[in-house]
């Protein structure tokens, strides 16, 4: 076996092309990336089924959804970090190996806290395997376009994974039971063992100081209280402690900050939030995926609660999103080679808003299906274009001995918005729903049925006939309500962002153009650069 120090990796010729091993082995890097991306989404479809079988509360079940998120954002910087030390390659498999192993007891869950640890565990297990695909590649392909290329099909496939999620979610629960949505990652961490070796170069940095565990403590302990402040406010409201776990996690995040501004080897130097295009590609990588989550969650549901699909017909009908998401991430990184990527971003996240206009129209008739899709639709071809770009402006921002880090801050935001979304947005519409609902039952009479009811729209139809006869539609018109008023906000969002991505970005030249080398060149506020 070869090992190839960062050193070396960075002496070799930007211009040196890759073979066709390098081709192969970014095959083999796809396969987490899928996966990852694949994991994130799959369960939005067996919620209904999962939730009929374990029986979780409401806060239950958004733990179940974004602890997995949560736990690769707070993770990514330590994993990427570790990998520069023990060996990227080493640790790409050993984190799937535990992947594996733990999406196996995640499918045999008996409970809704055994799977929610489970979640948790997988989550810490993907955060090995992000940061190494991303930097795997970027040591891979010395030539500046093939390298664009590359992080452009591994960007997509992550994206890609996403939409397909519901998708392949559907065909198993036609089948199988909801465990089964799980088991997909154990054939996908076979072929990567076995292939792995074969085609992935070992990499490690030449020169790097110990893991600083002190900086590991004060990254945990600044988004976990964090995520609990945010679950806590969802369930009941501005609590005290709701509010001191969110000042407990703002005051570890300053004091992370300042640690790492202190370090010789920091565990992520912040110098690289100098660089305008890095910050800027962030917030946008962040508040899109924001926006994106959480609807998805809600629109996954609508199909089966509220329009009645069965899981198979659903993931079907998720198909069109997932085709839209992939045209733009082929199409977007070749129209940033003549126009500006601020400027693609920009109008791509602005026909997102037409989606999401859309989904705020949406309600509980026949037709409400069809303009769900073509809304949802809309709302994946800016997720496409900003999984492509967004990452790439990320990665290429930063100089190359902080690529890892950079593809880690990548990795990060965008797990933290998929998280962040269902949180705030599912709760969003779970506090609509609850306040219909809760009116509803005064004005009906039928207090009896009124803590099923308030409780989530999935135990309602999971009561089915022994509810009074017009409770379950206005269950659904209410939870359509939540779903329209996410939409609405979450489309205000998007268009601020489009915007924002026009101005913060229009320095940035287009991809591989004289404009973007003169700007390279120029440079931007950058202390590393």
């Amino acid at each position: 076996m070869v090992t190839i120090t960062e050193r070396d990796s960075s002496s070799r010729s930007s211009r040196q092309r890759a073979s066709i091993k390098e081709w192969a082995g970014l095959a083999v890097l796809a396969l987490p990336t899928a996966l990852l991306g694949l994991d994130v989404t799959i369960l939005y479809l067996a919620l209904p089924a999962l939730a009929a079988d374990l029986q979780p509360s409401s806060t239950q079940a958004l733990w179940i959804m974004d602890a997995y998120g949560f736990m690769i954002a707070g993770f990514l910087i330590t994993m990427g970090t570790l990998g520069d030390r023990i060996g990227r390659r080493r640790l790409l498999m050993i984190g799937a190996v535990a992947f594996g192993v733990t999406s196996v007891i995640a499918a045999y869950s008996t409970s809704a806290a055994m799977l929610i640890a489970a979640r948790a565990v997988l989550g810490v297990a993907g955060a090995t395997l992000m940061p190494s695909t991303l930097a795997l590649i970027s040591n891979m392909f010395g030539d500046v376009r093939q390298r664009a290329l590359a992080i452009g099909i591994w960007a997509t496939m992550f994206a890609l994974g996403m939409a397909l999620g519901p998708v392949v979610g559907g065909v198993l629960l036609e089948r199988f039971w909801w465990g089964s949505a799980f088991l997909v990652a154990v054939p996908v961490v076979v072929v990567l063992l076995i292939a792995a070796p074969m085609l992935l170069p070992e990499y490690r940095a030449s020169r790097s100081g110990p893991l600083d565990f002190t900086s590991v403590l004060l990254s945990l302990a600044a988004i976990l209280p964090a995520v609990y402040g945010v679950k806590e406010i969802a369930k009941a409201g501005l609590e005290p402690i709701s509010i001191l776990t969110l000042a407990l996690g703002g005051v570890m995040a300053v004091a992370f900050v300042r640690r790492q501004q202190r370090l010789a080897n920091p565990l992520l130097d912040m110098r690289l939030f100098g660089s305008r295009t890095f910050s800027a590609a962030l917030i946008v990588l962040l508040v899109g995926l924001v926006g994106v989550s959480g609807v998805m969650l809600l629109v996954t549901q609508y199909l089966q609660l509220v329009a009645g699909l069965t899981p198979l017909a659903a993931g079907l009908w998720m198909g069109p999103p997932a085709l839209m998401m992939v045209l733009a991430g082929i199409v977007a990184p070749l129209i940033a080679r003549r126009i500006r990527p601020g400027y693609v971003v920009g109008a791509a996240l602005t026909l997102s808003t037409l989606g999401y206009w859309l989904l705020a129209s949406v309600d509980v008739n026949s037709s409400g299906v069809g303009m769900a899709i073509a809304g949802f639709s809309l709302v994946y071809l800016g997720l496409g274009t900003i999984a492509a770009l967004g990452t790439d402006l990320v990665v290429g921002a930063a100089p190359a001995e902080k690529a890892g880090s950079a593809s880690a801050m990548s990795e990060m935001v965008q797990e933290l918005g998929v998280a962040l979304g269902v949180a705030l947005l599912g709760s969003l519409a779970t506090f609509v729903y609850r306040a219909q609902v809760s009116a509803m039952m005064a004005d009906n009479g039928a207090a009896e049925v009124a803590g099923i009811v308030e409780e989530s729209l999935w135990a309602t139809v999971a009561a089915g006939e022994s509810l009074p006869a017009g409770v379950l539609l206005e269950a659904q018109q209410a939870f359509t309500a939540g779903l329209n008023v996410t939409a609405t906000v979450g489309g205000i969002a998007i268009l601020a962002l489009a915007m924002v991505s026009i101005v913060s970005l229009r320095h940035v030249g287009a991809i591989g153009g004289e404009a973007q080398e003169r700007s390279d060149e120029e440079g931007e506020p950058c202390s590393l650069c």
